[in-house]
């Protein structure tokens, strides 16, 4: 029989969680104040918590010197573009991997694995380069591209770890009822892994929104997201704190949304399987 957990250790766990919740957050939490700043309270010493006076001028000016909504409609394109395609790779390689693997799937899961341990600046001079010559700079389908070939190793690790908790089982009574490969895939295995597939879309469209480095070095002005409409607040004159938190604020301000309104569809997805 499993323990019960005590009412005193339930209760250091749950402050502790709140305490770590309110440290990540916090960093976030002060940009969106500083956003409502004037400049000199932004730097001002010793720092000013509260604004004296809340303005929404930082904002204005954010979108009188950028147009904001055509890189919040890049980001959208790219993110939802990279995910949705690397989705329909990502399932059947991980459904040959989950139900007909071989001797080396595991060494193939772990190459694939082993590309995000190499730093992205390795291989930013080929690959602008190829972009060049290809004229895929500064487009959106050549960015989506890349963030797919980047976030595609992470989608078929998750896809395999969910297809793995589904019963072979129920794929063999699908095959002998006539159902072809794509059939099998579409009708049975997706339906089942839903909760799986929804969290590693979610978890990849954040990843895409916030991949900042492929942004910033392959675009410039028409196909630029919102990581780049960030970068473009940093000037030889100094950094302007206000206006540079309004525009994070504005940036990340989608997809902490998206993120609070399906965590509990997101945390759904990474315990599918934990428990029998």
């Amino acid at each position: 029989m499993a323990r019960s957990v005590r009412p005193q250790t339930k209760i250091a766990f749950t402050v502790l969680a709140w305490l770590v919740g309110l440290i990540l957050f916090f960093p976030i939490l002060w940009a969106i104040l500083t956003s409502f700043k004037t400049e000199s309270e932004a730097i001002a010493s010793p720092p000013v918590v509260l604004p004296s006076v809340w303005t929404l001028e930082n904002y204005f000016d954010v979108q009188a010197r950028s147009d904001y909504f055509k890189h919040f409609f890049n980001s959208v394109l790219i993110s939802v573009g990279s995910t949705l395609i690397g989705l329909f790779i990502g399932v059947p390689a991980a459904w040959s991997m989950a139900f007909s693997p071989t001797k080396r799937t595991k060494d193939i899961l772990m190459w694939m694995l082993s590309t995000k341990m190499m730093p992205a600046v390795g291989v930013v001079v080929p690959i602008y380069l190829l972009f060049r010559d290809w004229q895929l700079l500064d487009t959106v389908h050549g960015l989506t591209f890349v963030l797919t070939m980047i976030n595609l190793p992470i989608i078929i690790w998750m896809l395999y770890t969910y297809f793995r908790e589904i019963p072979v089982d129920i794929l063999e009574a699908a095959r002998m009822d006539g159902a072809e490969l794509w059939k099998e895939i579409v009708y049975v295995l997706v339906p089942m892994a839903i909760p799986g597939i929804a969290s590693t879309l979610l978890l990849n469209v954040i990843l895409a929104w916030n991949e900042a480095f492929w942004t910033i070095n392959l675009t410039a002005a028409q196909a630029a997201p919102l990581t780049a409409f960030i970068s473009s607040f940093s000037s030889p004159q100094g950094l302007f704190w206000a206006k540079l938190s309004a525009a994070s604020t504005l940036a990340i301000a989608p997809i902490l949304l998206l993120g609070w309104f399906s965590q509990k569809q997101l945390v759904r997805g990474l315990t599918f399987g934990a428990v029998k």
